[in-house]
């Protein structure tokens, strides 16, 4: 049974998201402070985390950056209504989504599920093909990390199935609704940010020269193409 991290100070909310995913047969722990919740991520295996932004003591950017310190499991941030900037800075932190609070428990437990479901489907299928090389980059299906001149690294999901996609279309353009309908897998609604974010993330970790990108590149007005001359 897949189990889930709840880490957020209002505990009458965590025991609410407990309670809800158990109809879709996923366990829940919870703690209230950013402290409590790296520490029970060195106690157990979790398939996601759920964080909230706001808390006190280290809040949800601080923990998030210690989470992908020492792991690249999902992680959904919960942000407060129309924060836009801290949407933005917990994608480019690393994290794989974000929901705004007041939020649908049935919209939840479905990102929730499409995470989790998402992250495992591209650990099952490694066995098919283990390894797409290209020119200064190798993609590793099986541990879901990449190789480039710098090292061998692991991606966050969203970063690493956003990469994948591209790489298995080599030389075609994708819109931006292709990906994120592919990679989010959920409906499109003209909402860039997710996608800028992640793509950013990615030409720091694997560009020499993020600002001229040789893999993932931008087709102006359309969406993205991974170079089918790599």
């Amino acid at each position: 049974m897949n189990k889930i991290l709840i880490i957020d100070d209002d505990r009458e909310l965590c025991a609410l998201v407990k309670r809800s995913v158990q109809s879709e047969h996923i366990e829940a722990d919870f703690c209230n402070t950013g402290k409590e919740g790296l520490q029970k991520l060195k106690e157990q295996e979790y398939q996601l985390v759920v964080l909230d932004v706001m808390m006190p003591g280290m809040d949800g950017f601080e923990t998030l950056e210690e989470i992908r310190n020492e792991n690249s499991l999902p992680i959904l941030m919960f942000t407060s209504k129309n924060d836009s900037i801290s949407k933005v800075r917990g994608l480019r932190a690393g994290a794989d989504d974000y929901l705004t609070k007041p939020f649908d428990m049935d919209e939840l437990i479905a990102r929730i599920v499409s995470l989790i479901r998402r992250y495992t489907r591209f650990n099952q299928q490694a066995g098919a093909m283990q390894k797409l090389d290209f020119d200064g980059l190798q993609i590793d299906l099986e541990n879901r990390s990449v190789t480039t001149e710098n090292g061998t690294f692991e991606l966050p999901p969203k970063e690493f199935d956003l990469l994948l996609y591209c790489a298995k279309h080599q030389g075609k353009i994708l819109t931006k609704q292709q990906i994120y309908e592919e990679v989010w897998g959920e409906e499109y609604f003209y909402d860039d940010s997710n996608i800028m974010a992640i793509i950013s993330r990615l030409r720091k970790k694997l560009e020499i020269n993020p600002s001229s990108p040789k893999y993932i590149q931008t087709v102006k007005g359309i969406g993205y193409r991974f170079n089918k001359e790599v």
